[in-house]
């Protein structure tokens, strides 16, 4: 199936298993611009050297396929939901020691990227949304579906105004399907939670949810089980509470990881915020190439929300050097969406995430998050204490 964007509104675009472009000797010498298509239906801009980038990396995803393939054959189909180590003297230990194993091939192989083909059936079953979906009558979504239809609220306006800002041109998210679709999970999922209603940037994860997932109620529920489980609460909220948080959180963490970085930016006045809020509103669906985004979301979906943390700070780092010798705020902005925009090879990047940067376990990162939280919360409630005052002024 086909998905869509929506929030901040930027660009959005890339590859998986692009069809092998071969440049004649004209095009190389001239190092034209070329333009094609992806598996999601993405345009994918570049020159020479981008396309052969994402011909390798075709090839890589070709090649991880079979590892999965042979996993499947070998350790049974689904094999990867045995991965659960129980605590207890009724299990025996040789079930254990298989659980821990599975564990560690998984992590290790998800992060090598699950194939396009697989992601649907991977996805629903490790994120919790098959569990999720368990909890509820089967037709929950559709009578849901019927029960708001007509209804208008400021959500749904909203919802209806970016809905042709989401992936112009896209040729499916771009129709009058597809809006149909992404505003079917939009709305219905406003009304099932009311405290987040619609917030920019869900159109844009909830395009790309479709785009990958077998059917349009799969996507509803992917979508819930990222809001409510994988992601910290209320970054989606009317006041984004949850997303300052995380903003203050990564700040922290440029300077422990990337210590010169922040102190050179620093110096420029540069709010690292300007870029990373749309990162991690979007999940990067609006900066990176669409297979890079969908690799990050492999482990984000296994690994939890701390990981966006390992990515962000990854762009940084991969760009280090130049980030060092700017003067302007405009040349730190360039030479980030420059980056993501061409980062064509989610191995670059998820290499320097994971073994430059390192890990980082979710209790840190949690207890990163209630040490911000309440200067948050204090800046939250000053600021409508102006917004109440200025609007007393006016009467």
């Amino acid at each position: 199936m086909y998905g869509t964007k929506g929030k901040i509104d930027l660009a959005f675009e890339y590859q998986s298993q692009v069809a092998v472009l071969r440049p004649s000797i004209h095009s190389r010498r001239a190092n034209l611009t070329v333009k094609f298509q992806d598996l999601y239906g993405f345009t994918v801009e570049g020159n020479v050297d981008d396309v052969n980038v994402l011909n390798e990396v075709r090839e890589k995803v070709r090649q991880q396929g079979r590892v999965w393939w042979a996993l499947e054959a070998s350790k049974g189909a689904n094999w990867y939901l045995h991965t659960m180590i129980v605590q207890g003297n009724a299990l025996k230990s040789s079930l254990k020691f298989s659980a821990l194993a599975n564990a560690l091939t998984l992590k290790k192989i998800i992060r090598k990227g699950i194939p396009p083909v697989l992601r649907p059936k991977v996805w629903f079953s490790l994120s919790g949304a098959a569990k999720k979906k368990s909890t509820v009558p089967d037709s929950y979504y559709e009578d849901l579906t019927k029960a708001v239809e007509g209804k208008v609220t400021p959500a749904t306006r909203q919802i209806d105004h970016d809905l042709p800002r989401t992936f112009p041109g896209h040729p499916w998210l771009d129709t009058p399907e597809g809006h149909a679709a992404l505003r079917r999970v939009l709305v219905v999922y406003s009304f099932r939670d009311s405290d987040v209603g619609y917030c920019q940037g869900l159109n844009y994860v909830a395009a790309l949810l479709l785009l990958v997932m077998k059917t349009e109620e799969e996507a509803f529920w992917m979508l819930a089980v990222l809001l409510e489980n994988v992601l910290v609460s209320d970054c989606y909220t009317n006041n984004l509470s949850g997303c300052h948080v995380e903003q203050r959180v990564f700040k922290d963490l440029l300077t422990k990881k990337c210590p010169r970085i922040a102190t050179h930016l620093e110096s420029l006045e540069f709010d690292v915020s300007l870029v990373t809020t749309e990162w991690f509103l979007c999940l990067f669906s609006k900066s990176l190439p669409s297979e890079t985004t969908l690799r990050v979301w492999d482990v984000i979906f296994y690994e939890g929300a701390q990981v966006m943390f390992n990515v962000a700070l990854a762009i940084f780092k991969m760009k280090e050097d130049e980030l060092l010798l700017t003067h302007h705020v405009g040349e730190v902005i360039n030479i980030l969406q420059r980056t993501t925009h061409h980062l064509f090879d989610p191995d670059d990047l998820l290499t320097v995430a994971f073994d430059k940067i390192g890990s980082m376990t979710t209790n840190t990162i949690s207890k990163q998050r209630k040490k911000q939280e309440p200067e948050v919360m204090k800046e939250l409630d000053e600021r409508i204490r102006r917004l109440e005052s200025f609007k007393m002024e006016d009467k």
